[in-house]
């Protein structure tokens, strides 16, 4: 018999939402809350994957009346999506955009309570240290914790 090296049980890494970005070995949450702040959907990816990849599958089988997001999700398809949807977009415009898109400032002003969401998620050292080798075992600790928050 050779002692060799048995074969991973779980898959790859990028399979288990494990990646490397600037910051080291990491993971992304990609979170969606409604207009009280209370968490309605998570997608976990790789740490270098981009922001905007996510977007669409995340808000796909929602209805909402605006969607508010950060400069990470400023793209045509994105926009396209939403505006699809008959919502609003309000989305500030990338540096490097040839023609900014106007938005409603006053409504920016919420995505405040996303960042507070995961400021909550954060009180969990199982979330920032994501102790989980499996995502879909991250990810059920995730949904554990919003509905926490919506018990609040």
């Amino acid at each position: 018999m050779c002692g060799g090296r048995a074969k991973k049980k779980y898959g790859e890494q990028a399979a288990q939402a494990l990646g490397r970005s600037r910051g080291g070995f990491s993971t992304k949450i990609h979170g969606l809350c409604d207009a009280s702040g209370r968490p309605l959907d998570f997608l976990l990816s790789a740490g270098q994957a981009a922001d905007c990849t996510y977007a669409i599958p995340l808000v796909q089988d929602q209805t909402y009346d605006a969607l508010l997001a950060d400069k990470g999700y400023d793209t045509d398809a994105i926009v396209a999506h939403v505006t699809q949807q008959g919502a609003a977009c309000v989305i500030p415009a990338k540096k490097n955009r040839t023609t900014p898109r106007p938005y409603d400032k006053e409504l920016y002003k919420d995505r405040h309570k996303i960042e507070c969401m995961f400021g909550f998620f954060k009180h969990y050292r199982r979330v920032f240290a994501r102790f989980e080798k499996i995502a879909s075992r991250f990810q059920a600790f995730l949904h554990f914790a919003a509905a926490l928050q919506w018990m609040k």
